[in-house]
């Protein structure tokens, strides 16, 4: 029993460094004191937070949804506008039949020195 309590505790201790060593205390501390130091309290002390951390305020987050969810709908009219003219593309070309029968590289040649012989 007396090993786990260590190890919990050794544990806490890595993670209390990591914080430290990364920063996260010390951005922590500067947020909450500048809190404390606020003479008209903010109504909301999570948001104050958020923003001093560089986090968007409630109102800019729920205009950034709004923006995204209208631009999520462009999207999925577009996308399928595009579907629906590939699907046109690739039926008006299984629908064409090709009026002359394909010329071979080795027909091509000959045609060409035909039409330099009569040329001449």
């Amino acid at each position: 029993m007396m090993h786990y309590k260590e190890e919990k505790e050794a544990k806490k201790e890595a993670f209390r460094k990591y914080l430290e060593s990364s920063g996260v205390l010390d951005a922590l501390t500067k947020v909450l004191v500048a809190l404390y130091e606020q003479n008209d309290k903010p109504s909301s002390a999570l948001e104050f937070v958020q923003q001093k951390l560089g986090g968007p305020s409630v109102s800019e987050y729920e205009k950034v949804q709004a923006e995204l969810s209208e631009l999520q709908k462009k999207y999925n009219t577009l996308l399928a506008a595009h579907q629906e003219t590939c699907s046109e593309l690739e039926g008006l070309k299984s629908s064409q039949v090709p009026n002359v029968a394909p010329v071979s590289i080795k027909d091509k040649e000959t045609t060409d020195e035909e039409a330099l012989k009569e040329k001449f």
